[in-house]
C-alpha cells in the first residue's frame, strides 16, 4: 500500500508542488485516470497557509494539501454510480467516464478535496498522478518536485517508522488517509520579559509553562489541528514545558497542545511571577510585554 508522509517542518511555502500538480493536469486528457482539470478553482495539491499570532511574535505554516485517498472512503461509498475505486496500491480515483456528475462524493468528503468540474459535469481530484505511477515514475509530480524533501511517497512499510510518529488532519476513525503528517503545526506561546525600572530586556529568565485544562477540539482540517493516529486522546493536564529568554528577553514554547496554561516566571534577584489561565485553545497567544519586578532589598 503506497503512503504520503508529508514533513510540515520541512515545508517553506515554496508553492512547486500546487503548480507542477497545475502543470501535469491543465490541459492534459490522462483518461481514463482523470480528464482535463480546469485552469482555476481547483487545486488537487492546495496549500494550506496560515499567519499565526501577532506582531511582533508572528509566524507562517504552510500544510500541503492532496485527496487524503482513505482507506474508509466516504466518496466511494456515496458514489451510486461506482465510478470511484481504490487500486490495489491504495489510490483513489474518479472514472471522468463513469462519473454522471451528481456531487454526491464532493458533499461527504470530510477533507474538501474533490472539487466538481461544471464545465465537464464531473467531480475530480489529486489521482496520486497514478498515469505516471502506470508509465514506471516513482513518486507523483508533487513529490518529485519539492526541493526541501517536505513531500514523500512509497510504500508504507518502508515509511513504517516515520508513520509510527505521524499525524493526521481529522481522527483516524473518520476516514482512516493514506497521507501522513509529521510536525503539524501546534500553538505557540511567547512573549518578552523586561524591567521597567532599567528600562532594559531580561536574559535567561526561567519561564515554566504547564497545562491546566484540555478544552474538547474542533475537527477543522483549515485550522491546522492534528490528531496522532494511534489514540484519540487529549493531552493531558499537568505537562510542564520549560525554556528561558534570549538577549532580547524573549521566549517561545513551539508546538504546544490547544489547551489552557500558567506560566511562571523566575529570575535571581527578582520576584516570581505568575501569568494564569493562558488559552492556547483557539489561537496562538502573544503575551507581549512583561514587567518582572526586582525584588525588594533586605
Amino acid at each position: 500500500m503506497k503512503t504520503f508522509v508529508i514533513d510540515v517542518a520541512k515545508c517553506n511555502g515554496c508553492y512547486n508542488c500546487q503548480v507542477v500538480c497545475k502543470e501535469e493536469h491543465v490541459g492534459n486528457d490522462w483518461t481514463p485516470y482523470a480528464k482535463p482539470q480546469p485552469d482555476t478553482g481547483q487545486f488537487w495539491m492546495k496549500m494550506n497557509e496560515k499567519v499565526r499570532g501577532t506582531v511582533p511574535k508572528v509566524m507562517m505554516s504552510y500544510v500541503p494539501t492532496p485527496c487524503m485517498h482513505c482507506r474508509d472512503s466516504k466518496c466511494m461509498a456515496a458514489c451510486a454510480p461506482q465510478a470511484i475505486t481504490r487500486r490495489e496500491d491504495g489510490l483513489v480515483i474518479i472514472d471522468p467516464v463513469k462519473c454522471t456528475g451528481c456531487m454526491s462524493c464532493v458533499d461527504v468528503c470530510p477533507y474538501g478535496a474533490i472539487y466538481f468540474n461544471r464545465d465537464l459535469g464531473l467531480a475530480q481530484k489529486c489521482t496520486g498522478c497514478a498515469h505516471l505511477l502506470d508509465k514506471g515514475w516513482k513518486e507523483p509530480r508533487c513529490v518529485d518536485a519539492c526541493p526541501t524533501g517536505a513531500l514523500r511517497f512509497g510504500e508504507e512499510e518502508e515509511f513504517k517508522t516515520l508513520i509510527e510518529g505521524a499525524d493526521v488532519l481529522l481522527p483516524e476513525e473518520k476516514a482512516r488517509p493514506l497521507v501522513r503528517y509529521l510536525n503539524l503545526p501546534k500553538r505557540f506561546i511567547a512573549g518578552s520579559i523586561f524591567d521597567a525600572d532599567e528600562d532594559e530586556c531580561l536574559e535567561d529568565v526561567k519561564v515554566t509553562l504547564t497545562s491546566v485544562a484540555t478544552p474538547a477540539r474542533r475537527e477543522t482540517p483549515g485550522e491546522h489541528y492534528c490528531f496522532r493516529g494511534d489514540h484519540a486522546g487529549q493531552p493531558k493536564t499537568g505537562v510542564t514545558h520549560v525554556s528561558a529568554t534570549d538577549a532580547f528577553g524573549d521566549f517561545w514554547f513551539h508546538q504546544v497542545d490547544t489547551a489552557r496554561y500558567n506560566l511562571k516566571i523566575e529570575k535571581e534577584g527578582y520576584v516570581t511571577r505568575t501569568i494564569e489561565a493562558i488559552d492556547a485553545s483557539e489561537k496562538d497567544v502573544n503575551l507581549g510585554d512583561i514587567n518582572l519586578q526586582r525584588a525588594p532589598k533586605r
